[in-house]
């Protein structure tokens, strides 16, 4: 230390500054002196580091605020939705015993608000979560649109056309079939179930007995007719959120459904050609599962709504037993997708726990 003092009293009498004088020692190989000048100028460092963090993580708050806010908007859009699957999930409990299933099945996690998973051919529930909420159902609506028009017996050969009633001006959706185009009865009721052709089930209720106004009626009344009573209908597209169901509702409704020949056929088909204003359009289903080798389906409808979320309703033999699945309100585009294949894997597995029935 006293060596240090005296070579320090020297730089300073030779004209050395202390920067100079410990580069001149680290430089001769006294590295002592210049690794503790290293540490101090280190200490000063942090000591600047640590003075920015506070005005550093202000702006990483004021950075977060944007997307916080955008969360909460996205969470806003939900809460109606939401709001009917909290009340159903407080009913769950007044569902008789011989019609309740386990509704958090062991090893089935799915991300569809509202299911019900039933057996056709015996009635039984093999899995329901919210299956009394009443919900928009989107276009699963056109499955009672194609029975409605179905029941009047009509010419299927018959030529409708589309005109500008048949335009959205609820959600502005788009359509290949231009105003002027004419295409026979059965040829809108196949797009209409297949790809979801909005202006094709307008153009169906228009040219029923009594236009749309009585087209609807009819809906309410086979609904009430089928024992739907947490069903209603206001339009044919499903374009609107009043168009509401519940799960227990769907599944009789598709069980319904599944006795036309021409539904069944129309909603599994997989894609078809139709000529529109001298083109040849290629149209597709709606539910990508319908091709898959995996599966056997003998009755599909989608739907879709920002309301309603994504929706999926299905006939198939799974464990070579008709099954009813019905998904409403998914978040996703594929979601409904991957539940569908979650509840196929896991009926197949027979791991749902049946309840006794009283």
């Amino acid at each position: 230390m006293k060596k240090l003092i005296l070579m320090l009293v020297a730089a300073g009498v030779m004209g050395l500054g202390a920067p100079a004088f410990v580069a001149a020692q680290a430089t001769q190989g006294d590295t002592s002196v210049a690794k503790s000048a290293v540490k101090t100028s280190a200490k000063k460092k942090r000591h600047v580091s640590a003075s920015k963090q506070p005005a550093q993580k202000k702006l990483a708050r004021q950075t977060r605020k944007p997307l916080a806010k955008h969360k909460q908007s996205a969470t806003v859009r939900r809460v109606s939705r939401q709001a009917h699957v909290s009340s159903a999930q407080a009913d769950v409990t007044a569902t008789p015993p011989e019609f309740r299933a386990t509704t958090h099945a062991r090893g089935l996690a799915l991300q569809s608000s509202a299911v019900l998973v039933q057996d056709q051919q015996t009635g039984e529930v093999l899995y329901e979560k919210n299956a009394q909420a009443v919900l928009p159902i989107a276009s699963i609506t056109k499955l009672m649109t194609a029975m409605v028009a179905l029941d009047a017996r009509p010419d299927l050969h018959e030529m409708l056309s589309i005109g500008t009633e048949d335009i959205d001006t609820l959600k502005g959706t788009h359509s290949r079939l231009t105003v002027g185009t004419a295409l026979s009865r059965e040829e809108m009721l196949r797009l209409a179930l297949m790809s979801s052709e909005n202006r094709a089930a307008s153009a169906l209720s228009r040219h029923y007995t009594g236009g749309q106004p009585a087209f609807v009626a009819a809906m309410n009344a086979k609904a009430r007719a089928l024992g739907l009573t947490d069903t209603r209908f206001f339009d044919p597209t499903g374009l609107t959120p009043a168009n509401v169901s519940s799960p227990r509702d769907l599944a009789k409704m598709v069980d319904a459904a599944h006795h036309y020949p021409l539904i069944r056929e129309f909603t599994t088909t997989v894609e078809d050609q139709v000529t529109v204003a001298g083109r040849t359009q290629q149209f597709h289903n709606t539910n990508a599962l319908v091709k898959s080798s995996a599966w056997q389906i003998g009755l599909s409808k989608t739907g879709y709504i920002s309301e309603a979320g994504r929706c999926l309703v299905m006939q198939a033999w799974i464990n070579s037993k008709p099954t009813i699945i019905v998904l409403l309100d998914s978040v996703g585009k594929m979601t409904r997708v991957g539940d569908a294949n979650r509840i196929k894997r896991w009926v197949e597995a027979d791991n749902f726990q049946r309840l006794p029935t009283s």
